[in-house]
């Protein structure tokens, strides 16, 4: 089993015991799989590959479903990949990943793998497996920059990284940044998470303007968690867990309802008209809404039937205001959906068969109509 590697087919059709809607099981092999980050994409914009993370060689490495033939093919064999650092391009042609002390790419036709900057020996990893600690990072919609979050000692340096020349620049240094990622028409700005208690940043590509955009209420000890930006506007939708979701217009400063369940992590289509989110205490499964009429009624998708492990979130406040904790919450038990660029698809991971696997289900006619309160 190495980069090359050629697998057959292992997508099976599974029908949803609660909706009937269909739901294609991606991968089978028993071991760890899942997609990028919810809002990150898990396929080129073409969707000739849908890309994941599996651990069948023993490690994390990247592989492609070839979505024409269904057949999977191993696209790294390298040690230390950050598995929660992986980025396709756009364009198809690459897909950026973080391993050991450097940024890397590797091309999906070649499967040449490049390494376009060495962080160097004083870089390391946050512990834990939320937030910062995930090194998430960001590819802008134009494929040109790439934006890396890395640890230097006590604080955090925020990479921007030219993909043409692979000349780099750290546009901003402080004590976390966490989940970046570019406005999706917009490549000269991005957004990312500081610390919990002052979630919501932005910042321009050249480093200037770096702001809060968003003071969360303290005494109601608001958990501000799991944002990202809605296409067609500078508005980013956040979970102010567990009581709904909110949007905060970066330019302007105001601050809406988005919808009132517990909407966990919430991706949105690329038109901006259609949200999916997972849920957890209580699960409901994934629930598709509008996010556009501040109401945001959700209408049952799919049943995740994922284990969302993580006890700290069964909570209708901000836990890390009561006391230091340090949440056991291995991702890879959590569903976050994403949908496909053409919003034909909602990609997920679940471990409902023992092991977490990749599963895909295609939205039906219903869930681009409105519900009526």
């Amino acid at each position: 089993m190495s980069r090359g590697q050629v697998y057959p087919s292992e997508s099976r059709l599974l029908t949803d015991e609660l909706t009937g809607v269909a739901v294609r099981q991606v991968t089978d092999h028993p071991s760890i799989h899942h997609h990028p980050f919810y809002y990150l994409p898990a396929y080129d914009d073409a969707m000739q590959r849908l890309i994941f993370v599996s651990h069948r060689t023993g490690r994390p490495q990247i592989f492609a479903e070839l979505r024409a033939s269904r057949q999977i093919v191993q696209l790294t064999e390298q040690e230390d990949i950050n598995e929660w650092s992986v980025h396709p391009s756009h364009d198809g042609r690459y897909v950026y990943y973080t391993a050991g002390g450097g940024a890397w790419r590797v091309d999906t036709e070649t499967l040449k793998a490049e390494e376009l900057v060495n962080f160097g020996s004083l870089a390391g990893c946050e512990e834990g497996m939320v937030g910062a600690a995930m090194g998430t990072t960001s590819v802008s919609h134009d494929d040109h920059w790439w934006a890396i979050p890395v640890k230097v000692g006590a604080v955090f340096r925020f990479l921007v990284i030219a993909t043409q020349s692979g000349e780099c620049d750290v546009i901003l240094e402080r004590e976390t940044i966490g989940h970046p990622e570019f406005h999706p028409s917009d490549s000269s700005l991005l957004r990312y998470a500081g610390p919990y208690y002052d979630r919501l940043w932005v910042i321009n590509r050249d480093g200037s303007q770096n702001r809060l955009i968003y003071r969360r209420n303290v005494e109601k000890k608001e958990w501000i968690v799991h944002e990202t930006w809605r296409p067609g506007s500078y508005e980013i939708v956040v979970s102010n867990w567990p009581h709904g979701m909110i949007g905060v217009d970066a330019i302007s400063g105001a601050v809406r309802s988005v919808c009132a369940f517990n909407a966990w992590h919430a991706s949105i289509n690329r038109q901006g008209t259609l949200m999916c989110a997972d849920t957890t205490y209580p699960d409901r499964g994934l629930q598709v809404f509008d996010p556009r009429d501040g109401r945001g009624i959700p209408r049952t998708l799919c049943l995740s039937k994922s284990s969302n492990i993580g006890e700290h979130w069964n909570t209708d406040h901000c836990p890390y205001d009561d006391a230091k904790i340090k949440p056991y919450s291995p991702q890879h038990t959590h569903p976050h959906p994403s949908f496909s660029p053409d919003g034909r698809f909602v990609v997920f991971t679940s471990d409902r068969s023992g092991f977490s696997q990749v599963y895909e289900v295609e939205l039906p006619a219903w869930s681009q109509q409105p519900k009526s309160q």
